[in-house]
């Protein structure tokens, strides 16, 4: 018997950063994102033995340890050590025998919640082989607890419900874990026209985001005004690129996204540094509206909104600039999991 699960990657196109605690959790925060077909998989093979295999192919990282209740959190392939903890912790009380193998189709530090998907993706696996008894909601849930209770990594609330739940969401975010997911319903021309404009850019570098995560959710408990209100502007944000999804003003998301850019750049020392200026300054010369970095900022992937057929010369543009413009297309379903 093999177990197989895949979840998308994301991409937030307003509001990033207002699911992080404690804004979230005094003000409120929301975000819009859509996943993309890029993913994180996970397949477990049960086990007769009394070794427990984690292989993480794209890394080439591996560990062979006794099956017991609870694993060492020691750096080597912690995430799939922390979901592990926490099933037979929460649901089984025994020790599991198994091989797993991961697989995430962007790195580390890429600002496409790859570390929050590939949680996702081996939790669902779990869920898969044990019949867990779970939801969507439960299993977002459970995922984020693991990553910020567990394994005490900074982050927001964002990428967990977006992999489980899959497709195009306003999501909102509450005090005491409260997420509420709103699917939205935008007409197939709109979403063409999206997935047309929208240029997804890998800038070749990566970043630790929990460090720019520290410094924005220390300027919310300082009270910095400046942050704060960049947060404000952030959330307001979500709301218009939500308005514009909608109502099919296609050709305004890009004033949008620069509008965001202006403000996220204000939440927090390091999310923007002189090669993202000079990437996005280009980018906007080269006929692009508006874009954003993906996820806390620093590095990773960057979008460009570019209209009409602008796209072609803001791409020739960006693969002068060192990184990779990346192909891309939206999908509809969130986690998937199968037997075999």
């Amino acid at each position: 018997m093999i177990i197989r699960s895949k979840a998308p990657l994301r991409i937030g196109l307003a509001g990033g950063g207002t699911d992080v605690s404690p804004y979230s959790d005094l003000y409120g925060g929301a975000i819009l994102n859509m996943t993309i077909g890029m993913y994180a998989y996970a397949t477990i093979k049960p086990s007769t033995g009394k070794k427990i295999i984690i292989r993480a192919v794209d890394r080439n990282e591996e560990v062979i340890v006794d099956a017991k209740k609870q694993l060492v959190i020691d750096g080597k392939l912690n995430l799939a050590k922390g979901v592990y903890n926490r099933v037979i912790k929460d649901f089984i009380k025994k020790p599991l025998a198994f091989e797993l193998t991961t697989f995430v189709d962007a790195p580390p530090g890429s600002g496409l919640g790859s570390s929050s998907t590939l949680v996702v993706a081996i939790l669902g696996a779990f869920v898969e082989w044990l019949k867990l008894p779970l939801g969507e909601y439960d299993i977002a849930h459970l995922a984020y607890r693991i990553e910020r209770e567990d394994l005490a990594m900074h982050g927001g609330k964002q990428d967990q419900y977006a992999a489980t739940f899959g497709g195009v969401n306003y999501m909102e975010f509450y005090a005491n874990d409260k997420v509420i997911v709103n699917p939205l319903r935008i007409k197939d021309k709109w979403l063409n026209e999206l997935e047309n404009n929208l240029i997804l850019f890998f800038t070749e570098t990566s970043r630790l985001s929990s460090d720019i995560i520290i410094r924005q959710s220390d300027n919310v408990k300082n009270k910095n005004v400046k942050s704060i209100e960049a947060m404000h502007n952030l959330k307001e944000q979500s709301v218009m690129m939500k308005e514009a999804i909608l109502k099919g003003d296609v050709d305004g998301i890009g004033k949008i996204l620069h509008y965001g850019w202006e403000h996220k750049k204000a939440m927090a020392e390091g999310i923007s540094n002189p090669q993202l200026e000079g990437i996005y300054n280009a980018a906007l010369k080269a006929g692009a509206t508006g874009g954003k970095i993906s996820g806390a900022g620093g590095g990773g992937f960057m979008i460009f909104y570019a209209p009409y057929n602008s796209k072609f010369k803001v791409i020739e543009t960006l693969n002068k600039l060192g990184g990779r413009v990346m192909k891309y297309n939206f999908t509809e379903y969130g986690l998937t999991t199968w037997t075999i």
